[in-house]
């Protein structure tokens, strides 16, 4: 008895027609079918189908070999699986994390850094905050992240994008009718500033206010953009935050350049040095292709 004839006999118990089983299951001719069902009966030594003119039926032997038939062909499906797999070495996984809303630009750039090796890696893909990104690169649960370079931990950055900070304003306030924000704009409205937990932006701003002798208590501290432009919206407040915003705001939020000489934040790639994955050995080697045509 050969595989042919319990998928030969699994094919006509179910479609109940050896013309039908052989035309479209099977693709061979009914008469060479028939042989087939023949010689199986003859070897199991009892008759499996009741023919007639309406076609095919399973008689009780044919019954009780049906579902022994088609465990059998599964199990040398699953033998036929396991064996592909294990002639395959696994597949190496690397993990990449993004600063919430940095993906759309950046995730297309990294993916084409690694086209080479896509074949033979499974790439996944996170966003985070800042600080959770280079938790995860220190715990090695990332492999690389783009991030803000963030102090207290044992990584090593590369800046891939300076980015200007704007002004977060609701879309109906007065202030949208000018062309830049001047800092002395600022004064007097409801402020929002970056918390301690996104300390490398609310560093940035800091200095800024700081240098442009500008003196102002914020009204709220946020982690992170989405609770800036919540909070922006619903309190009427300003907030400064990196240009990447623009591509994420609502309706109910616009933003505006600042006038003179911007502060900037950069956009690095952060990874851990006792990582020894030879992906990320290559994609370090390879990384000034991301920043060839990085946004300005």
């Amino acid at each position: 008895m050969e595989l042919r004839h319990l998928r030969y006999f699994v094919a006509v118990a179910e479609t109940g027609s050896l013309t039908v089983a052989a035309e479209r299951r099977l693709h061979t001719s009914q008469p060479s079918l028939s042989r087939q069902i023949r010689d199986l009966e003859d070897e199991v030594g009892a008759e499996l189908f009741n023919r007639s003119a309406r076609g095919v039926e399973l008689t009780p032997a044919g019954k009780a070999f049906l579902d022994h038939a088609r465990l059998a062909l599964s199990q040398v499906d699953a033998a036929i699986e396991a064996a592909r797999r294990a002639s395959q070495p696994t597949k190496q996984v690397f993990a990449l994390g993004f600063l919430t809303g940095q993906e759309m630009t950046w995730l297309p750039r990294a993916m084409q850094v690694l086209r080479d090796e896509l074949p033979n890696i499974d790439v996944t893909v996170s966003s985070h905050y800042s600080p959770d990104l280079a938790d995860a690169l220190a715990r090695g649960k990332l492999d690389l992240a783009f991030l803000r370079a963030e102090p207290g931990f044992d990584l090593d950055y590369r800046v891939v994008s300076g980015e200007k900070l704007v002004v977060l304003m609701p879309s109906d306030h007065p202030l949208t009718e000018r062309a830049t924000i001047r800092p002395e704009d600022l004064v007097g409205q409801p402020f929002i500033m970056a918390s301690n937990k996104a300390r490398v932006l609310h560093d940035v701003i800091e200095r800024y206010l700081q240098q442009s002798g500008i003196d102002i208590t914020p009204e709220h501290g946020v982690d992170n953009l989405a609770m800036a432009m919540s909070l922006v919206a619903s309190t009427r407040g300003l907030a400064l935050m990196p240009e990447y915003a623009e591509n994420l705001l609502p309706w109910s939020v616009v933003s505006r350049p600042l006038e003179g000489d911007a502060p900037t934040i950069d956009l690095v790639i952060g990874y851990s040095r006792s990582n020894t994955s030879s992906v990320l050995k290559m994609f370090l080697s390879r990384a000034d292709e991301l920043t060839m045509h990085a946004p300005t």
